[in-house]
């Protein structure tokens, strides 16, 4: 009942930003492989994470991210934009960059999560590697592109979990916005798969 209960929120919070991802009006210059990788790609990472919230729920009773938005903003947790993929005049390097910048955001978070079960690690593990090997592959379409990037996009300070439960809550919470961040993606690199 409280993963229904999450999955509802989800959706629900999924379908108020899909609103701002209305129509996308670009031609795609992408290579079908690549958009058909990321679609991969991005199903694998939203499944991932949804064992990660599975497990944090079952193991540790935190099924409810929206009871913990007030400690995830006091942490420094934030949430990547995709607005450059959901405007009405959407560019395409701008957005490959933005989720670029997104998937390397939410890798640092993953990481700072380290330590957060024994029960969960495995899962956590192998979130954060789909993660990086999404940031790679969208590094490496951008740089076919021949857009110039001169490194890792500009890192924000990380949260500091001082005990166990400020560092699983923020799981949940890097859980639930990992989440919204690919909806919006999923959106973005659908339309672009489109003929």
């Amino acid at each position: 009942m409280k993963l229904m209960a999450l999955l509802l929120l989800l959706w629900h919070s999924t379908l108020w930003t899909m609103q701002d991802a209305a129509p996308l009006g670009l031609a795609s210059s992408l290579p079908p492989s690549f958009l058909l990788k990321c679609l991969e790609q991005v199903r694998k990472i939203q499944a991932d994470g949804a064992q990660l919230q599975e497990r944090l729920c079952a193991t540790h009773k935190l099924c409810h991210p929206e009871e913990l938005v007030l400690l995830g903003h006091s942490l420094g947790i934030s949430q990547a934009p995709l607005g450059s993929c959901s405007s009405q005049a959407l560019e395409l390097t701008n957005c490959l960059s933005q989720l670029h910048s997104g998937l390397f955001l939410y890798q640092r978070l993953l990481q700072a999560l380290a330590g957060i079960s024994p029960e969960i690690t495995p899962t956590l593990d192998l979130l954060q590697l789909d993660v990086a090997d999404f940031a790679t592959n969208v590094w490496q379409q951008l740089e076919d592109l021949g857009v110039t990037l001169t490194g890792p996009p500009t890192q924000s300070p990380m949260p500091t979990f001082i005990s166990a439960f400020q560092r699983r809550a923020g799981g949940v919470l890097v859980g639930s916005n990992l989440q919204s961040f690919l909806e919006l993606a999923y959106r973005a690199l659908r339309y672009l798969a489109q003929p």
